[in-house]
């Protein structure tokens, strides 16, 4: 696999495998061939791949940043801030490898679009650096619809061993298919709130959750998130909003509507130095949620997140 065009270029290949003798074929030599060249490897990856790979690895997983994605990237807007680009700040020189798997056959329908987005917007986050990012996808349990996402949103595609440019390479499609209206259903529970009352949707929203049964910990992110994004709404979504909570199917719900529009389609992806001042808001929420998921148009803008009972 060529993983260099340039010292400073990114690359962004999808690997599609079926079965566990092409997954290994497709990601062993491109760790062992970045090992060889002293470059930084990672591997965040399901955990049964993870296994798999560690055992055909030996001693050499040992020098691999090894990570399960289904814990460390289970709400897909924190793969980007907390597994790629941890791992690749720490090196601000050469070329870096990390293999990364977001989409897996039991992502629900809920989490997909969020996924779809995560994978695009790598492109836009690493643009320019010297790191490469190989995204193995299961072509024989995920389905059509997701290999042409994979081929929308990586610029480069392997199949059976063979590297191809993607013809139908347009990440802002990936971009646009996150970004889909949130209607709340109509058993929400909501309360408007303003500058004076932004304790009160605080309040609001911790005793609704506390109501479904949210234990106290949770209930500690809950609070923040709600505080960030009822703050935003106040600072640059029109001084108001309104906050909404739902549980369904063993989850609380909470979203945040206000009337501002989220321009930057990396918001709350990347993260901030200590002297930067405010934009850890979307950051702060993925970090506490187990999914964020965003939409923004000419109307405002609607963030929703979740959290398991």
């Amino acid at each position: 696999m060529n993983t260099r065009n340039g010292m400073d270029s990114f690359v962004h290949p999808a690997l599609f495998y079926r079965d566990d003798a092409a997954y290994l074929a497709g990601t062993v030599p491109f760790v062992l061939d970045g090992l060889a060249k002293d470059e930084p490897v990672a591997v965040a990856v399901p955990g049964e791949r993870l296994r798999l790979l560690r055992g055909e690895l030996g001693a050499a997983a040992e020098r691999v940043r090894l990570l399960d994605m289904t814990e460390a990237g289970r709400n897909p807007g924190r793969i980007i801030p907390g597994v790629l680009m941890a791992f690749a700040d720490r090196f601000p020189t050469g070329r870096v490898r990390i293999i990364g798997e977001p989409i897996w056959a039991s992502r629900t329908e809920e989490e997909y679009p969020a996924c779809v987005q995560h994978e695009a917007l790598i492109n836009l986050a690493f643009h320019g650096r010297s790191v490469t990012v190989l995204c193995p996808y299961d072509a024989a349990g995920l389905d059509a619809d997701v290999l042409a996402d994979a081929r929308a949103t990586h610029p480069v595609v392997i199949d059976d061993g063979v590297e191809t440019t993607s013809a139908a390479y347009a990440p802002e499609r990936g971009i646009a298919a996150g970004n889909r209206p949130l209607p709340a259903p109509a058993t929400a529970a909501s309360l408007d709130f303003d500058d004076a009352t932004l304790p009160d949707a605080r309040y609001f929203a911790v005793s609704v959750a506390r109501g479904f049964g949210l234990a106290e910990r949770p209930l500690d992110d809950l609070a923040l998130a709600v505080a960030e994004l009822t703050t935003n709404s106040v600072l640059h979504g029109g001084g108001r909003g309104t906050v909404r909570l739902w549980h369904h199917d063993g989850r609380v719900y909470c979203q945040v509507e206000d009337a501002g529009r989220l321009g930057d389609p990396l918001a709350g992806r990347l993260a901030r130095r200590p002297e930067q001042i405010g934009g850890r808001g979307l950051l702060v929420v993925n970090q506490v949620s187990e999914l964020v998921r965003a939409h923004t148009a000419g109307t405002g803008t609607t963030i929703r997140f979740r959290m398991p009972l």
